[in-house]
């Protein structure tokens, strides 16, 4: 037997094949099925003497390692499964883009949209939207869903023009971040987290920016929305 398992050791290692094991369980059957079927039925005093039985319990035993023996040899080794081989793979660096310093506050006040009236009390310009913008600037609040959806809990903002303060929320179980570009360009994001609040100050002049979370696949899946400057 230990013969028979070394000629059949290379040529499987060189093809691959589980043939030997195919022919070696055959044979294994044909021979099962000879002596129950095909002898047993027939004669009922078979196999007749003990010589006759120790040589077909020898053949069977023969024919037994035989299909065991080709069985282990032709053996695969197991492939690794789709979501090993998933979370083996490296995930892309989040882009950590720092902060444009604030313009001073004498610029600050210059742009202020606060207008006095003729009565010297100070009044909000009409058609602005909440919140209303301090003297400083304009603070906004924005939140990542804390059901741990990938998206805000809006996708609409609006500000002034000059010093713009996002206050960003993040409950979910997720990590995200508040990325603010315009034209493709990226201007200021807080970092990535999850639990509690950042901070994101930026100076804006007029137009319509685009406010996203840069962790990979978070955009893409809809967490994004619009910034209007006025």
């Amino acid at each position: 037997m230990h013969t028979l398992a070394l000629q059949l050791a290379p040529v499987l290692a060189a093809e691959k094949s589980k043939v030997p094991f195919y022919v070696a369980g055959g044979v294994l059957v044909v021979w099962a099925l000879t002596l129950s079927l095909g002898i047993g039925l027939r004669r009922p005093d078979f196999p007749g003497s003990v010589a006759a039985q120790r040589a077909i319990m020898a053949v069977t035993a023969v024919l037994a390692l035989a299909a065991i023996a080709t069985a282990v040899l032709t053996a695969s080794a197991p492939v690794k499964s789709a979501a090993a081989a998933t979370h083996t793979e490296a995930l892309p660096p989040v882009p950590v883009v720092s902060a444009p310093t604030p313009s001073s506050s004498s610029s600050s006040a210059a742009q202020s949209p606060s207008a006095k009236s003729n009565s010297g009390e100070a009044k909000a310009p009409s058609g602005a939207s909440a919140p209303v913008p301090s003297g400083a600037g304009t603070s906004l609040k924005l939140a990542a869903d804390p059901s741990g959806a990938l998206a805000y809990d809006t996708k609409q903002l609006s500000a002034k023009a000059g010093t713009v303060t996002i206050t960003m929320a993040n409950m979910s179980p997720l990590e995200h971040n508040v990325t603010i570009e315009r034209a493709g360009k990226v201007l200021g994001a807080t970092p990535t987290f999850k639990g509690g609040t950042r901070t994101l100050t930026l100076d804006l002049k007029p137009g319509k920016y685009k406010f996203y979370c840069s962790v990979p696949g978070h955009r893409q899946a809809g967490m994004e929305g619009t910034l209007n400057v006025s």
